[in-house]
């Protein structure tokens, strides 16, 4: 995996966890010291965790860490579910184009690979990730939905809200390895009903899907005390 996005899903898990506390400054140079990196990866960071919510930019220089809760991520991600089976459901009556079919084939063949070895490393982690992205945003383009699109932009500014903030917990290996594995069987059923046109049924998949996967056990624990 690459500096920036092991750094990234580190920072990510810290600021979830309350190890940098919301409403904290957070500033590059000694956050690479205490990655032990170089603040480059740091900086690169920083700007898609803002993307995402989790922190803000400050007017002079600097970031301040998102206050965020249990509650906001519920919410956030349940108004992702709604607006991704709604894409999901417009996609399947619409009819998935040859190429539509073949990139979410292909996802799921790419990523069904990943669970043969019954672990993680980080190479592994990363080509989950990029698939995964690659899954959603070919079902949320195929829906050419211009309101639809524009609102879930603007929810992807919400703490975990987006494909992209997926959180992995070394810590807890096998059950991370279980949860994202959990995710890849609902790609499997989610490409099925939008194959055979179910649009009711890729829809309700889609929306168990985007509010199941994207938290372990151990985050949210720490986000329900």
């Amino acid at each position: 995996m690459s500096s920036g996005q092991q750094v990234l899903i580190e920072l990510r898990k810290m600021i979830i966890s309350g190890e940098f506390e919301g409403g904290a400054r957070i500033a590059e140079i000694p956050t690479a010291e205490l990655l032990g990196v170089s603040r480059q990866p740091v900086r690169m960071a920083f700007r898609l965790l803002e993307q995402e919510g989790l922190l803000i930019k400050n007017p002079t220089r600097g970031y301040t860490v998102r206050e965020i809760s249990a509650k906001l991520i519920h919410e956030a991600l349940e108004v992702r579910g709604v607006l991704e089976g709604l894409a999901a459901k417009n996609l399947a009556e619409k009819g998935l184009s040859e190429e539509q079919k073949k990139t979410l084939l292909k996802c799921i063949q790419e990523t069904e690979k990943l669970f043969q070895h019954g672990s993680f490393d980080d190479d592994g982690l990363e080509i989950y990730h990029h698939y995964n992205v690659i899954f959603h945003d070919t079902i949320i383009q195929g829906a050419h939905h211009v309101a639809l699109m524009q609102a879930l932009a603007k929810n992807n500014q919400l703490p975990m809200a987006s494909a992209q903030a997926i959180t992995y917990d070394k810590d807890n290996g096998f059950s991370e390895y279980r949860r994202l594995h959990y995710a890849h069987l609902q790609h499997c059923a989610i490409y099925d009903a939008l194959v055979h046109g179910k649009s009711g049924t890729a829809e309700s998949l889609m929306r168990e899907h985007s509010n199941v996967v994207i938290l372990g056990e151990k985050i949210k624990a720490i986000l329900a005390e």
